[in-house]
């Protein structure tokens, strides 16, 4: 780790990698690839993390993530016996973060199962269903898939009580099975349709997440002795607060962030958080959608966010907004982590710098900055290796993301940056 004295951030390139933060000691398990998830936080971190706080002096009894995504960090606290706090504004993570990170009864699931495909068996001829289906449901789904699917969920929903985390189970099954059994392009980054795709059989699909789920359940063997609180919402809001923690682990998302409600609309959509998935962008880090006042604004940015603004306005005025927006967002973000944080607390972000037209973001940079500025005593940084991200570090001329690997490779490596209370 380096220490970066008084805020004195010079050229991170020459950061060394660190073999520590690369690669874990054990095999991941299986229940956190129950569903899937664009560049998912790897597990060993959390563990890597815990490691590093002991050594360091402190023994978190709550551990926070600020993005909590799809509960990575949430299930290696509970597995750790550690109480865990998390959010995140997008309710398809949060649903599955809350599924992965709970203790079921085997029994139980699979007398759920049964009473589910029953139910599905005795499913009524509902005339005019697929004709009055959601435009864009009818977008990604033959008629023959979407009114299995459209059984299938009617009898999760009237099978399992509601609120139940039985019922969150078997909707996140549900959830997982969507992209296969739709026109969506098979991994595919981005929305796309596949004209020729043969969609999968929805019944034949369920079982199998069920059995992939139920085993990696049987594998985790998580204990029941830590509480884990997860909360479908926006950490910047200004009306909530947030209970006291001794640690966050966090990996903040790019900015782009917004193309996480794009990849999420089908289960968005299926599982009625919404009507119009573009809702959805709405808040997220960074995003479009902020109603802030350039001009006015761009003042507050610190000295590397500036510079870096500044850098892309003669290049592109929107993507210099955007930039803006993000990491003005990321200078409140500091500020609340710095308050949630009890004395000699640490948090912990895993973040990686972008490029757009030749231009460095350089993130790590203007977040050390930023928790400099929010009053932590001491930041440090170090280097990992990206190895497992799902999603690809290509861009391709138009800066879009690209699984060719002729692209300009942008983000290789990730920092974990420290910053201690």
């Amino acid at each position: 780790m380096l220490i970066i004295e008084n805020n004195a951030v010079n050229n991170l390139d020459s950061v060394p990698v660190d073999s520590f933060w690369n690669t874990g000691e054990e095999k991941e398990l299986k229940i956190h690839r129950i569903h899937s998830y664009p560049a998912k936080f790897p597990a060993f971190i959390t563990t890597k993390a815990l490691q590093y706080a002991q050594n360091n002096g402190l023994k978190p009894s709550i551990i926070a993530d600020i993005f909590c995504g799809c509960g990575t960090v949430a299930l290696e606290a509970k597995r750790n016996s550690i109480n865990f706090w998390g959010c995140d504004i997008n309710p398809v993570a949060t649903m599955i973060a809350k599924a992965k990170s709970q203790k079921y009864n085997d029994k139980t699931l699979k007398a759920y199962l049964s009473k589910i495909l029953v139910a599905y068996n005795l499913s009524i001829y509902e005339p005019n269903l697929y004709k009055n289906a959601n435009e864009r449901l009818k977008y990604w789904f033959k008629e023959k898939q979407y009114i299995e699917l459209y059984n299938l969920k009617k009898a999760i929903t009237s099978v399992v009580p509601s609120r139940s985390k039985y019922q969150a189970y078997f909707l996140c099954a549900f959830s997982n099975i969507l992209k296969p059994t739709s026109k969506w392009l098979t991994k595919s980054i981005k929305p796309q349709v596949d004209p020729q795709k043969t969609c999968a059989d929805v019944i034949s699909m369920f079982q199998e997440q069920f059995l992939l789920m139920y085993k990696a359940q049987q594998e985790s063997n998580i204990p029941n002795t830590a509480d884990v609180n997860i909360h479908t919402l926006n950490f910047l809001n200004k009306k909530k607060s947030y209970p006291r923690v001794d640690m966050i682990i966090t990996s903040p998302p790019y900015v782009t962030s917004y193309e996480y409600a794009d990849l999420h609309q089908l289960s968005s959509l299926w599982l009625d958080y919404t009507d119009d998935h573009r809702k959805l962008r709405n808040g997220s880090i960074g995003s479009l959608y902020h109603n802030y006042n350039f001009n006015r604004e761009v003042k507050r940015l610190n000295n590397s966010g500036m510079k870096m603004v500044f850098s892309l306005l003669d290049h592109d005025k929107a993507k210099a907004r955007s930039v803006a927006r993000y990491f003005l967002d990321m200078q409140m973000v500091t500020k609340k982590c710095f308050q949630m944080l009890s004395q000699n607390g640490m948090a912990l972000f895993v973040i990686g710098n972008t490029e757009y037209k030749g231009i460095k973001i350089e993130n790590a940079e203007h977040l050390i900055e930023s928790l400099y500025a929010s009053g932590f005593k001491e930041v440090s940084v170090t280097k990992r290796k990206i190895t497992n991200k799902i999603l690809t570090p290509y861009r391709d001329k138009t800066g879009r993301f690209t699984s060719n690997k002729s692209g300009r490779k942008i983000y290789s490596e990730e920092f974990i940056v420290i910053g201690k209370k």
